[in-house]
């Protein structure tokens, strides 16, 4: 299935929608998934519709459910999601959180018991639109570990995704690093399922703890794991992300003392810079414009393989596909028809909404 950006929007609004959330939350349900195809992270896109159809009827995601404030002490900022949409109500506690560093120059930001917010990058994009740099600190909670700590054998957390992002310049794009701290996202071995591929060479053990390439260990009892990029370098940068996600946020932990109900829980602490209280603006643009200059120039070992920075692969792959659409393997599409049907609406209306 190869479908248009608007195609997809559409077809995935209609079925939020459908679960019981107002137009306006549907929509960007919707536009935040596509968006996240777009960019190249189909592990966080339309795929993951069926999961959150599955949540809706469990009673795991609250429809039209609004981030609450916690706490708001000058430059501190606490919320709860509530269980919302993990999109909408991340965004309101951005928004909220942009605005008064606005006013402060610097806020720490903490976001608990949100449904799964989707691509981290979305937030340090609206961060860097609005000229400021931000870093993202983010765990996954509420259902089974999937990752292994360095020099263990089965699952202690999940994927704890890292955001950084920094204004760009008139000469250069914002910046976006945006990664999990395991080799892949749990998404992308969800993909390579579907796909009937192997998983990336290195980034899975099986319940033995040797590595494996089958993507199946992560669905069948005993689980495998997904195991830290880096090594003990991605360990120790998940664990301080887990702890910087929960401890400071007041939202849960993976350790056992804490409920798992099998949803996906995203707690999220967030740090606002106004980079132009510090060493100023035009110094900001100064430095990236000469260091990315300067890092770019670097001879590529493969002449068609040009240097990249941090944000650049995420806006190849989305002039790409905004060309030539979004591929959607068949199993996901499948899922994703079986998802709509779930939700009341007909098989006709689907292949509707999909033309």
């Amino acid at each position: 299935m190869r479908a248009t950006a608007d195609t997809l929007r559409r077809l995935i609004s209609a079925i939020v929608k459908k679960g019981g959330s107002a137009a306006a939350e549907a929509d960007q349900v919707a536009e935040h998934l596509v968006r996240a195809n777009l960019m190249g992270h189909d592990s966080h896109g339309v795929g993951m519709i069926p999961t959150y159809v599955r949540h809706l009827k469990a009673g795991l995601v609250v429809p039209n459910t609004r981030a609450k404030v916690v706490k708001d002490d000058g430059a501190l900022l606490m919320f709860d999601g509530g269980r919302g949409y993990g999109r909408p109500v991340a965004g309101q506690a951005m928004d909220a959180a942009i605005a008064r560093c606005r006013e402060s120059g610097v806020v720490a930001m903490g976001l608990a018991n949100a449904h799964h917010i989707g691509r981290v990058g979305a937030y340090g994009e609206l961060a860097s639109a609005a000229g400021l740099v931000s870093m993202h600190f983010v765990n996954v909670t509420d259902h089974r570990a999937t990752v292994a700590p360095f020099r263990g054998t089965d699952a202690r957390f999940v994927t704890n995704p890292v955001c950084i992002a920094v204004p760009g310049t008139d000469r250069h794009a914002p910046l976006l690093l945006d990664m999990a701290t395991s080799q892949v996202a749990m998404g992308k071995i969800r993909v390579a399922k579907n796909e009937g591929k192997p998983a990336p060479e290195g980034a899975l053990i099986d319940a033995a703890g040797r590595p494996t390439r089958d993507p199946n260990v992560m669905y069948s009892e005993p689980h495998g794991a997904l195991v830290p990029f880096g090594g003990h370098k991605g360990y120790a940068l998940a664990v301080m992300t887990e702890l910087l996600a929960t401890a400071l946020t007041g939202g849960p932990s993976i350790q056992p003392g804490n409920q798992r109900m099998g949803g996906v829980v995203n707690n999220m602490f967030t740090v606002l810079v106004d980079p132009g209280r510090l060493a100023g603006v035009d110094w900001l643009r100064r430095e990236i414009d000469g260091f990315i200059d300067y890092v770019k120039a670097s001879p590529p070992v493969d002449p068609k393989l040009p240097v990249l920075v941090p944000g650049e692969p995420e806006r190849i792959a989305q002039a790409e596909r905004d060309r030539t659409g979004i591929e959607v393997d068949a199993t996901t599409w499948a899922e994703i028809v079986d998802a709509a049907t779930t939700v009341g609406l007909t098989r006709a209306e689907v292949a509707t909404l999909s033309t």
